[in-house]
């Protein structure tokens, strides 16, 4: 063992030493009580933007203030609107030269089209595929001009009985309407295919996790009124796909026809707010260095489509009771314990309670976009999400982040023996939590979770099956967690896995950045963080930047983006164009 080891052991030991002699037990009573309310019906899914959720914001702020901690932002809030809901407008509207249809009832806009109108001749593009990798090509564009046209294609992909897909990586609603946009197409309107849906189905104008548009107009129209009014007697929709799946070949044709269309969604936008309070170390050197302990308080709401319920098709309160009213109620319980033995503690300690958390993010997002403290003064966050269903038996505990401090091996070292949890240990700082905006950022991270459930996502996630003995024995491990990062002379950032996710079997390439989902009102896709030593930081790209176009194609938003990435190769040479403080620069990016 060096000496430097030795002498960090010997803190690190000095530390537990000072920890034991403050500790106590928490009380089961107030974590129950916090609990209940904020999993009660009467906060109905505590969703960002809603009353409910503002209500649950001002608990956890009156129980931050009782808790005798120094409120930041406006009063503890930060605020920001988010996303609530997309309706139809007055003015959508399809009409041919014989039929005109009914809003809501013949055909409906998809969420993400563009508000406008045009009137065009309509051509039918098959399945709207334009593939050409190594192993398969499909063009349903070949040898035919839709520029100017309104397309007309299938929903989905052709059921070739294929081993491996081909289709499914290039098969959503976003990616056909990129390549038809891109193709000079007017316009979009969707048809379910007889394999997909029923006839007259059009699906819901559901909750997107971006507010991201293309920029032409897309509809979805019931097979019966597209039979009607686009298609003659010799060319029925069973013919024509029969013929596809047949023939397993493309098939495109002019209809000889033309459509008038205007499409318009509403975008219905609520406030919500991050809660948040500090806490003021006592350290002569290390009091204006921070560790930052949150929980998301946000949920489902109703449920329903686009909700993230697991059971989109029922509707119901969702209490989140363990996602995350238990994560929620264990940091205010840990405000007060910090609270009381605030002079031991020479780093000081913000608490947050992040909103938007199940919409991609968000809070935590605005929290470091808009940090109250420079952020390289944040030395580690602590995250905790789903922390209330602790098995009896196993004691089952899940740690992410342990490699993103150099000092966590000998840290937890001693929890190990400490502490009768299983500890179930993960080095990777990224997660699917609000840790990943901290890690992101070159910023150490725990994530403290029991794991999930039958329960995760569903309506039955309720406040009596919270295992509250689990929670304050939990509690106490991340209390003499906190009490050590706010004492170690040092924590020093090591970087533990990817800062994005990672590349799926849909995306050969990755930049290496991290998008910007709380920047829906930036037209391109605005980088959060940038991976070191990736692609995009390789190549210059820094964060904040915004990108616009990725090999001369347009990206508007963040569906763009992820498309463009799937007609990449490793070793490709590509340019990318970004916005950076009003001025546009192109990149050569290296994959």
């Amino acid at each position: 063992m060096n000496k430097i080891l030795i002498v960090f052991t010997a803190l690190l030991f000095a530390s537990h030493v000072s920890f034991s002699q403050i500790h106590s037990s928490f009380a089961e009573s107030a974590l129950k009580k916090h609990i209940q309310y904020l999993a009660s019906d009467k906060l109905k899914g505590r969703k960002s933007g809603s009353p409910e959720a503002l209500k649950a914001a001002g608990y956890i702020r009156k129980q931050f203030k009782n808790q005798h901690l120094e409120l930041l932002f406006d009063n503890g809030f930060q605020y920001f609107d988010v996303v609530t809901a997309y309706h139809m407008g007055k003015n959508n509207t399809f009409k041919t030269a014989e039929l005109t249809a009914k809003a809501g009832t013949d055909f409906i806009p998809l969420v993400f089209s563009a508000d406008t109108s045009v009137s065009a001749d309509v051509f039918f593009a098959g399945y709207g595929f334009d593939i050409q990798t190594d192993k398969f090509k499909w063009n349903d564009y070949a040898d035919v001009d839709v520029k100017g046209k309104i397309v007309v294609l299938f929903n989905g992909e052709p059921d070739l009985k294929e081993r491996n897909n081909p289709f499914s990586e290039f098969s959503s609603d976003n990616y056909k309407a990129m390549v038809a946009a891109d193709k000079g197409a007017a316009g979009v309107i969707f048809i379910y295919p007889a394999s997909e849906k029923k006839e007259d189905f059009l699906p819901p104008l559901v909750f997107s996790k971006t507010n991201s548009r293309s920029k032409i107009p897309v509809i979805q129209i019931s097979r019966s009124f597209a039979s009607r009014a686009l298609f003659t007697q010799n060319q029925s929709l069973e013919m024509i796909e029969s013929s596809i799946l047949e023939k397993k070949s493309p098939m495109s044709f002019d209809l000889e026809k033309n459509v008038s269309l205007s499409t318009e969604v509403i975008t219905s936008q609520g406030k919500t707010c991050n809660v948040a309070a500090i806490l003021k170390g006592s350290g002569p050197l290390l009091k204006d260095e921070y560790i930052v302990i949150g929980a998301h308080y946000d949920h489902l709401g109703m449920g329903g489509p686009g909700s993230g319920s697991r059971f989109p098709d029922t509707i119901a309160v969702h209490n989140g009771a363990d996602d995350n009213a238990s994560g929620v109620a264990a940091m205010i319980e840990l405000a007060g314990k910090l609270s009381k033995n605030r002079s031991v503690l020479k780093r000081s300690v913000i608490f947050v309670a992040f909103t938007g958390e199940e919409s991609g993010l968000l809070g935590s997002s605005k929290f470091v976009a808009s940090c109250p403290v420079p952020l390289s003064r944040i030395k580690a966050m602590i995250n905790m999400d789903m922390v209330g269903r602790l098995d009896t038996i196993s004691k089952y505990l899940l740690i992410g982040g342990t490699g993103t401090a150099r000092e966590n091996d000998s840290l937890f070292s001693i929890f190990e023996k400490e502490y009768s949890f299983d500890f179930k240990k993960s080095p990777e700082g990224l997660g699917p939590s609000d840790h990943a905006s901290f890690y992101a950022n070159n910023i150490p991270v725990i994530f403290i979770t029991t794991g999930a459930h039958n329960d995760y996502h569903t309506w039955a996630d309720d406040e009596d099956k919270i295992n509250y003995k689990g929670m304050t024995n939990l509690l106490e491990f991340v209390e003499e967690l906190a009490t050590s990062y706010a004492n170690l002379p040092q924590i020093t950032f090591q970087e533990a896995g990817p800062k994005t996710k990672s590349s799926s079997g849909s995306y050969k390439v990755t930049l290496g950045i991290l998008p910007d989902f709380s920047a829906s009102d930036v037209k391109g896709l605005k980088v959060q963080s940038v991976r070191s030593g990736g692609p995009a930081q390789l190549s210059g790209m820094r964060n904040g930047d915004v990108i616009t176009a990725v090999n001369g194609a347009e990206v508007n938003n963040i569906y763009d983006y992820m498309n463009r990435l799937k007609s990449l190769h490793p070793g490709d040479q590509i340019t990318v164009d970004v916005v950076r403080d009003g001025t546009r620069i192109t990149l050569f990016v290296q994959l």
